[in-house]
């Protein structure tokens, strides 16, 4: 079996070596769930999008979950950026990435290297990776309960593990060809030490182990495996009910040394995977439409502010989008992404100034709204005495006027809580309960989770805190985002339901979340 799946894992080496299509011009693919930006055939692009759509209409199925369709500027933004090169500087330098996801509020963002479509065979590695983070950003938003790492690795790349046929059929759940080298490189990982997160942490190997392997392993076997139907169910279940993970593995598994020897002799087996038929699947609309001339110049622009930057890379930024700028000065597009570049180089004034340019030829485009918000939440930051409350009640009318727009948008919602939050008074009931919504809209932004746990901690909904808490104090990718939803929980250990927790008492611990990379 090992020789089987080398031998798969080769070919698809050998088929991500191959040149190149040759390259069109700049398209947006717009449908229910996804926009994507690519230089390619329209064609191409609309079957690429018609494919994601199936994708995600299969997790529904197959998960039995069914997610209502999201405000058009919460639906994830894909980039398609080019080749090895640009991926490397948009990874920041981070070698052997062939594509990442950033989960934000209003403007979550994925990049891939390629689009490709392939008929009836294995995804490339590029696409691999998108199927991979859409499956973590659906099961977050879908799911009221945090998974253990295991499973939410385990989950991404059981879906992600997907063909596409002519016909508009799905297979999910394939052998993961993409993970076969794991089986001959790779230090093990027993099946107890997934289950044991203390024990995969001290007898974790320096170099490269078979956790991601191990976990879609499992997670494939209590799939399909009948006699142990219901089990991952019932691990669930203790989970939530408070057990401990190796306690809530042990009571719905049974002996783990038992169940390692089954995993071992089940990838020596013809593992299935599931069908699903067209009429399964729903793609919805699709439009495909070819950017304008300026759009695709600035597009380069566009996807490094949407990546971005820090201060240097800002101002070299801001120049090239000042000079494309100059040669279409009446392009909406164009107009909104200098607004993002001159906010990003700290320049409010000149930020305001664009999207208001942007905002008066295409008063429908979202973006140069927050772009002006931003520049003037900034703004409003640094104003002293009796003009900081004028500030704070200019500075949120763009989100207001944004709301307007797209009712369901997050950051409307998100920043009228903060125009009142920011300039030191109490948010009434009505900002609380936008920000409790634009977290329930978007329970994928790691940072908005916690900003909407500490207020309800500090409402005395302290079991509510926790509940949007749990899930980024589990994810393996939190980063420091992880670690502060970790101290919240522990230090709302004792802090009795109805009294109010003030979560700012706390030391600062939290950075930016890190960015969800699926390389290898």
């Amino acid at each position: 079996m090992i020789s089987t799946i080398l031998r798969l894992f080769l070919a698809a080496l050998a088929l991500a070596a191959l040149a190149q299509p040759a390259r069109a011009e700049w398209h947006e693919a717009s449908s229910d769930h996804f926009v994507i930006y690519a230089n390619d055939k329209d064609s191409d692009l609309r079957l690429f999008a018609e494919n994601l759509e199936r994708y995600h209409s299969a997790m529904a199925v197959l998960t039995n979950r069914q997610v209502e369709v999201p405000s058009p500027s919460n639906r994830v933004v894909i980039y398609v950026a080019g080749g090895e090169g640009q991926m490397l500087s948009l990874a920041k330098g981070n070698r052997n990435v062939g594509g990442f996801y950033i989960p934000r509020a209003g403007g979550s963002r994925a990049f891939v290297q390629t689009l490709r479509n392939q008929s009836g065979g294995y995804p490339d590695f590029s696409t691999i990776i998108l199927l991979h983070e859409y499956a973590h950003h659906f099961l977050i938003g879908s799911s009221s309960y945090a998974m253990p790492r295991w499973m939410s690795e385990g989950a991404a790349e059981f879906f992600a593990a997907a063909t596409f046929n002519a016909d508009g059929s799905l297979l999910i759940g394939r052998a993961a060809q993409h993970r076969a080298g794991d089986l001959a490189f790779a230090d093990p990982v027993h099946v107890r030490e997934l289950i044991d997160p203390a024990l995969y942490e001290k007898q974790k190997v320096k170099g490269y182990d078979g956790f991601y392997l191990k976990s879609w392993l499992l997670y494939h076997y209590l799939t399909f495996n009948e006699a142990r139907a219901g089990q991952r169910d019932a691990y669930i279940r203790n989970l939530v009910e408070g057990m401990d993970q190796l306690k809530a593995g042990e009571a719905a598994f049974g002996d783990l040394d038992v169940l390692e020897r089954e995993l071992k002799a089940y990838v020596r087996t013809r593992l299935y995977s599931f069908s699903l038929k067209p009429d399964k699947l729903r793609t919805g609309t699709i439009a495909v439409r070819k950017l304008t001339a300026g759009e695709a110049a600035i597009m380069p622009v566009q996807i490094r502010s949407q990546r971005g930057v820090e201060d240097k890379e800002a101002a070299k930024l801001v120049a090239e989008a000042r000079a494309i700028a100059a040669k279409f000065p009446d392009d909406p597009g164009v107009l909104a992404a200098l607004a993002e570049a001159e906010y990003d180089a700290g320049n409010d004034a000149e930020a305001i100034a664009a999207a208001d340019a942007a905002i008066a030829r295409d008063p429908k485009r979202t973006n140069p709204y927050v772009q002006k918000g931003y520049a003037l939440f900034r703004m409003a930051s640094n104003a002293e005495g009796d003009k900081r409350a004028a500030a704070y009640a200019a500075a949120v009318q763009p989100f207001i006027a944004l709301n307007k727009l797209e009712n369901d948008h997050p950051l409307p919602l998100i920043y009228f809580y903060r125009a009142q939050a920011q300039r030191g008074v109490e948010p009434n009931e009505n900002a609380r309960a936008a920000l409790e919504r634009a977290a329930l809209l978007a329970p994928f932004d790691h940072g908005l989770q916690i900003e909407a746990g500490a207020m309800l901690a500090w409402e005395g909904k302290i079991e509510l805190a926790r509940v949007f808490l749990a899930p980024v104090a589990a994810n393996p990718h939190g980063g420091g985002a992880a670690a502060r939803a970790k101290q919240l929980i522990a230090a709302m250990s004792d802090a009795p339901e109805g009294k109010r927790f003030d979560a700012r008492r706390l030391p600062p611990l939290m950075e930016a979340p890190e960015v969800a990379v699926s390389g290898g």
